[in-house]
């Protein structure tokens, strides 16, 4: 049961003062209870399943449809215990709706709690994102008085209905814990004694909250001065042995971060494999890396660490699971419980850890709880309507109907958002890196595949929020990797296997696009700084040539740091060498919110400034039959616009059936 609002002060200060009720006896010894440990994570404001940018339903995620597995799951085990990892305010056009354009009252609650208070959360973690809108508005959302410099809330306003807890973030000004660093829930529960006979009994169940210690440079602007930071295990160390004095029977952490088996440093922002070896903790939740454990299929480094079982969910023995994000999962964790006649304990060997879909096949997903939009509909439909306002505007037309012969009109944009992120982040963080330069890749997302209204096509004239999804289509992070020039022909070599191999001699039209290689991976640098060729005459492998950084070759040995997203970073696409261990900058931005703000702050774009970058050209050979590629009819004239000259419409309908149109270009020009 969630604890009513007007608790949450006694429960965050005295832990105690939650009393068993009496009709609950001490347990006898060898009654044994089941108690299913349900998170979520990382729903970053996803209430319902509808995507904002694209403006249509998305029934991929959403906390409606988590509210269907979570109705599941409160119907199989008679008793559960629901909990937030972070996450949870920031991160779609809702929250920001909700932060920015229409701020909340005092006496409203925010959206996502609203829904979360209907679902009965049992408590709830603060991850990084909660700090993204300052602490005042924090404070606020959250119904807590922070005493921070600069805050300063006057009462306490509308709130979540549930405990939150935050173990390792700290105010400056009182050297206290920036909110309770863990409360300890007397939960009733249904238990069967040593008879088997159905009984009314108490677990104690401690939560206790962190977040990465990172805030102080992501959110540096807000909290420098106001807030510190303590490393996860030395508040677990702190807190836990406390938890378990004051009478917590099982130690829940619920940390927002992911594993990292490097030396431990209070400054860690995935913490958790050195959490997990810190003595009484019952089990763990996971967040932050946007990823599902447990999965035995898993390629992600993190959940290939020494003492982690990632088919059993168990980190060092401990149970452990990570929910994905955005509502798409539910954590589930058995805990089987026994009494000794003095306290419970956990049979280690029943304990069972799942992540459960709300995807049940192939474009299938669960039934959305209707409820769940009734509750947010005037929020909702506010929210629609501001994203169809303007963001800037831009003189020139960005689109992918030719990206695959050289136009980055949809794609030099996203470079330079991205390149300027990581340059930002690089001097305000990582001084090491001062001097390398910043380049960035970005991939023509839609090249036709569904037809020809399968382009990014944003016309001249205002751009909308909803535009971004076009620019940049997937909901990625901001990922950075260093690397050297070998390493850098490595990566465009992959990309130019979206070409075929063309033989010059040849009569006969070839098709210039190997369609077996998605366009996605067709990643592409649009830098006055940086140039290369691909002679598509030479085999896969031997294509880039002529690659030069201002003007001069580059060096093997050169290094580089590349702003790319979390796909690719972590090995997606198969890239050589790409595989998280060049990764230098994890960050927890969005691609596509990197390029609204970046829009934002430019205002207005232009074909000059924001439309005529062209890295890469293709080594000028003459052949002698066409060289041909598929793209959306009557076109021909933004090839020319972006400097195209020698692309040509040769037929209308190029066969396929799809309603494409069939061009040549002349590689010689």
């Amino acid at each position: 049961m969630a604890t009513p609002l007007r608790y949450q002060t006694c429960i965050a200060l005295v832990p105690l003062l939650i009393s068993a009720p009496a009709l609950a006896a001490k347990p006898a010894a060898g009654t044994s209870v089941t108690l299913a440990v349900l998170e979520t994570t990382d729903l970053h404001a996803n209430v319902v399943g509808y995507d904002y940018y694209k403006l249509v339903a998305e029934p991929s995620h959403g906390l409606d449809r988590t509210a269907t597995l979570i109705a599941q799951a409160r119907k199989e085990f008679a008793n559960t215990l629901l909990l937030d990892n972070g996450d949870t305010i920031q991160g779609n056009a809702l929250a920001d709706y909700q932060a920015q354009v229409a701020p909340l009252r005092c006496d409203q609650t925010l959206g996502i709690y609203k829904i979360m208070n209907r679902l009965k959360y049992d408590g709830a973690a603060i991850g990084n994102h909660e700090f993204n809108y300052g602490l005042a508005f924090l404070s606020q959302v959250t119904g807590n008085r922070f005493q921070v410099a600069g805050v300063d809330q006057p009462k306490r306003c509308a709130g979540p209905a549930f405990p939150m807890v935050l173990a390792n973030v700290y105010s400056s000004q009182t050297k206290k814990p920036l909110f309770s660093p863990y409360t300890i829930i007397d939960k009733q529960v249904s238990a069967f004694d040593p008879k088997g006979k159905p009984v009314t009994a108490i677990v104690r169940v401690g939560i206790i909250g962190f977040t990465p210690p990172t805030i102080m440079s992501w959110d540096k602007r807000w909290l420098e001065g106001r807030v510190y930071t303590q490393g996860v295990r030395e508040a677990a160390l702190k807190y836990v042995p406390e938890m378990r004095r004051k009478g917590a029977d099982l130690v829940v952490a619920i940390s927002h971060g992911g594993l990292d088996a490097s030396p431990y440093t209070p400054s860690m922002e995935n913490a958790n494999w050195h959490l997990a070896q810190v003595p009484g903790i019952d089990a763990m939740l996971l967040g932050h890396s946007h990823q599902l454990f447990p999965n035995a299929a898993s390629t992600v480094p993190q959940f290939n660490l020494p003492g982690v079982d990632k088919a059993k969910g168990l980190v060092h023995g401990v149970p452990t699971v990570m929910a994905n994000l955005w509502g798409k999962h539910l954590g589930v964790v058995q805990l089987h419980l026994k009494h000794d006649g003095r306290r419970w304990s956990v049979e280690k060997d029943k304990t069972l850890v799942q992540a459960r879909a709300a995807q049940t096949g192939d474009k299938a997903f669960v039934d959305a709880d209707p409820a769940i939009l009734a509750l947010v509909k005037e929020e909702h439909e506010a929210t629609i309507r501001y994203v169809k306002t303007p963001v800037g505007s831009t003189d020139f037309r960005m689109s992918s109907y030719f990206a695959d012969v050289g136009d980055g009109s949809a794609i030099e944009i996203v470079n330079q958002a991205q390149a300027a992120y990581v340059a930002k982040y690089v001097a305000a963080n990582l001084p090491q890196y001062k001097d390398l330069p910043v380049l960035s890749v970005s991939a023509p997302f839609k090249s036709g595949v569904a037809g020809p209204a399968d382009y990014t096509d944003v016309k001249s004239g205002d751009l909308a929020l909803n535009n971004a999804a076009d620019l940049y289509l997937y909901p990625n992070a901001l990922y950075a990797v260093k690397v050297d020039g070998a390493q850098l022909k490595a990566w465009l070599e992959k990309a130019a296997q979206r070409f075929n191999t063309i033989d010059p001699l040849k009569t006969a039209p070839q098709p210039l696009v190997n369609t077996a290689v998605p366009s996605y991976n067709f990643d592409t640098i649009t830098s006055s700084d940086v140039s290369y060729e691909i002679d598509v005459t030479r085999a896969p492998g031997e294509r880039i040539v002529k690659l030069a950084w201002r003007g001069k070759p580059v060096a093997a040995d050169q290094e580089f740091l590349v702003a790319t997203n979390n796909y690719r970073a972590s090995g997606g696409g198969n890239f050589p060498g790409l595989d998280g261990s060049r990764t230098v900058i994890a960050s927890p931005d969005n691609n596509r919110d990197i390029l609204i703000a970046y829009v934002r702050e430019a205002k207005r774009l232009s074909r000059a400034a924001n439309g005529t970058a062209r890295s890469w050209r293709f080594a000028p050979v003459k052949t002698a039959g066409p060289v041909v590629f598929s793209s959306a009819p009557g076109m021909v004239e933004l090839a020319h616009a972006a400097g195209l000259h020698n692309v040509s419409q040769v037929a209308a309908d190029d066969g396929r059936g799809k309603g494409t149109a069939l061009y040549a270009v002349d590689l010689s020009k």
